[in-house]
């Protein structure tokens, strides 16, 4: 994804927050919501600005733009993952954590789909899909540790199993209408969550345990 950058600017006096650090949760917040409805390409920095009640230069200021902006979620998201999904997480609970953050409004479920759908096959060679890459990587060893210990089927290829927990545990996001036919009810609900979390962890840990 190849974006303008333009020249980073100070706020002017009267532009300036008292509190950063809660002007910049603010931006970010409302930064998450417009990607989830309109992904990268057709999100807008005013409509970013408007919704976090701030000045649109300060999204320039803090972020340097939209894309740095969209740069900072999808650091934030890996070290909430690296904190969510210790390496010594159990499976099921593995499970469960990703199919309750994929609906966290705060954590940007749709953005992944968008992504996607955006995705053109080619390899990017910058740092925020080098980090990324880094991350998946170590996730996929992880699973192999889980393996040696027993808990999982050693003939099970982990990076298969990573993407079909990742893809399922992101279901009610992705396609809350197919949610809404098949339970009756709304994706983001939590009896709704933690029904198919449950459920989830419960197929995959029967698909992977070990003869």
């Amino acid at each position: 994804m190849t974006t303008q950058r333009r020249s980073r600017r100070s706020p002017a006096p009267g532009e300036r927050q008292r509190d950063p650090e809660r002007t910049k949760a603010r931006i970010i917040e409302a930064a998450i919501e417009e990607f989830s409805a309109k992904g990268f390409a057709g999100a807008r920095v005013s409509e970013i600005a408007a919704k976090a009640g701030v000045n649109q230069q300060l999204i320039a200021y803090y972020f340097d733009g939209k894309e740095g902006l969209y740069l900072e979620i999808g650091r934030r998201w890996r070290a909430y993952e690296a904190e969510m999904l210790p390496d010594d997480l159990g499976f099921p609970e593995m499970i469960k954590r990703y199919v309750r953050a994929s609906v966290d409004k705060r954590m940007g479920g749709k953005m992944l789909a968008w992504a996607g759908l955006a995705d053109t096959g080619e390899d990017p060679d910058d740092a925020e899909a080098k980090e990324s890459s880094a991350r998946l990587r170590h996730e996929v060893e992880a699973m192999r540790e889980r393996q040696k210990t027993g808990d999982l089927d050693p003939d099970v290829d982990p990076a298969a199993m990573m993407l079909i927990a990742m893809s399922a545990g992101n279901a009610l996001a992705v396609y809350p209408q197919i949610a809404r036919a098949l339970f009756g009810k709304d994706g983001s609900s939590p009896e709704l969550v933690e029904h198919y979390a449950n459920e989830l962890a419960k197929i995959l840990t029967a698909l992977t345990r070990k003869p």
